[in-house]
C-alpha cells in the first residue's frame, strides 16, 4: 500500500501490537499507535490514547484510517465482560472510517484437537475463552459478509520475542529463565507445543492488511516447527550459557497458584492446549502469500534472550 495511507494499530504497546507498529514503520507506513492511556510509542509513530469501549473515542482513534490492526484486548480475566463490547465498538469505528480491519486472533477456538491445527479444524472450543474468541471472529466475518467492513483475521499460537512480556512464553518463561528462576510449564512438557516469534506474527498480520485475497476469512499463521516445551527451555538455557530448570505444573497446582496470580487462575480453562500436541499448520497462508520462512528458533531465542537481558539483567533476583 502507498505510504500516505494511515495504518492504525490498536493495543500498540502490547506484545503483538508493538511488533506490528515496528513492522509497519520498517515498511515505511504512516502509523497511529493507539493505547488506552497515554504511553510512549516508537519514533515515527503518532501516539493516540483512546478507550476502545467508547464509541466516540474509538471513532476518533480510527478517523482517516486505511487499515486498522486490532491487537487490543481487555485484561485476561475480563474477556467475557469487556471483549465483545470492544469488538463491536472497533467494528463500528472501522466501518465509519471505511477502513480494512485486521484482527490479531489466537487458536483458542479450535478443538477438540486431532492432529495439526488448520483452518478446517472444527471450531468447537472446550473453554470459555475459546467460545469468546469464536464469537468475536464470527461477528467480524459476518460483518464482512454483509458488506459493512473488509475483514481479515490472523490466528497465531502462543508467542515470544522482544516486547512479549505478557504471554505464556514471556515473563513466565524468558523472564524467569534470565533471572535464574525455575520455569513452570502447565501440563505435559514432552508434547509438541508450537511457539511463534513476535516479528514473524507481525509480518504476517501486516501482510493480511495489504492483500485483497486475505479478506473474508481467518488464516492460521505460520511459525517455526513445534518443539516440546522441555526442548525449547533447554534451548533457552543454551542461549543463556547455563541450564534452565523446568518445573511442569499440574492443573491443581495451577488452580492454587491462581489464588495469588490472576493469569494462572485462567489457565485451567484452556488446559486442553497442554494435554495434546499443539501444532498449527500455516500452509494455506504460505501458499497464498509466499512469505519469508519463519525465523528459526535458535536465532529467535537468542534475540529474545538479549532483549530480556537488556531489560532486566542476567542476575538472579
Amino acid at each position: 500500500m502507498p505510504g500516505p495511507d494511515l495504518h492504525v494499530v490498536l493495543g500498540a504497546t502490547g506484545g503483538i501490537g508493538g511488533a506490528v507498529v515496528t513492522e509497519l514503520l520498517a515498511r515505511g507506513r504512516r502509523v497511529r499507535a493507539v493505547t488506552r492511556t497515554p504511553r510512549p510509542v516508537p519514533a515515527g509513530a503518532e501516539a493516540y490514547a483512546a478507550d476502545l469501549t467508547d464509541s466516540d473515542a474509538a471513532r476518533g482513534a480510527l478517523d482517516g484510517a486505511a487499515v486498522v490492526h486490532h491487537c487490543a484486548q481487555p485484561a485476561y480475566g475480563r474477556w467475557g465482560e469487556e471483549f465483545p463490547v470492544m469488538n463491536r465498538v472497533v467494528l463500528g469505528a472501522a466501518e465509519a472510517a471505511g477502513a480494512r480491519l485486521v484482527f490479531a486472533d489466537n487458536l483458542y477456538m479450535y478443538g477438540p484437537i486431532r492432529g495439526p491445527i488448520t483452518e478446517a479444524t472444527r471450531e468447537e472450543p472446550e473453554s470459555r475463552k475459546g467460545a469468546i474468541r469464536r464469537g468475536l471472529a464470527r461477528t467480524l466475518l459476518d460483518a464482512h459478509a454483509a458488506g459493512r467492513v473488509r475483514v481479515a483475521i490472523g490466528r497465531a499460537t502462543d508467542y515470544y520475542g522482544p516486547g512479549g512480556t505478557g504471554s505464556l512464553a514471556g515473563a513466565p518463561l524468558f523472564g524467569d529463565a534470565v533471572r535464574d528462576r525455575p520455569v513452570r510449564w502447565p501440563g505435559d512438557p514432552d508434547l509438541p507445543h508450537a511457539l511463534a516469534f513476535l516479528p514473524d506474527v507481525a509480518r504476517a498480520l501486516v501482510t493480511l492488511g495489504e492483500r485483497d485475497e486475505a479478506l473474508g476469512r481467518a488464516w492460521v499463521l505460520p511459525c517455526a516447527p513445534a518443539l516440546t516445551p522441555r526442548r525449547f527451555v533447554a534451548m533457552v538455557g543454551e542461549a543463556l550459557g547455563r541450564p534452565v530448570r523446568l518445573k511442569p505444573t499440574g492443573k491443581l497446582a495451577m488452580r492454587l497458584a491462581g489464588i495469588f496470580v490472576p493469569e494462572a487462575r485462567e489457565l485451567p480453562d484452556i488446559w486442553y492446549q497442554f494435554t495434546t500436541a499443539w501444532v498449527p499448520d500455516g500452509a494455506a497462508f504460505t501458499r497464498a502469500f509466499a512469505p519469508d520462512p519463519p525465523t528459526p528458533h535458535d536465532e529467535a531465542i537468542a534475540r529474545t534472550v538479549t532483549w530480556w537481558r537488556d531489560r532486566a539483567g542476567d542476575a538472579p533476583g
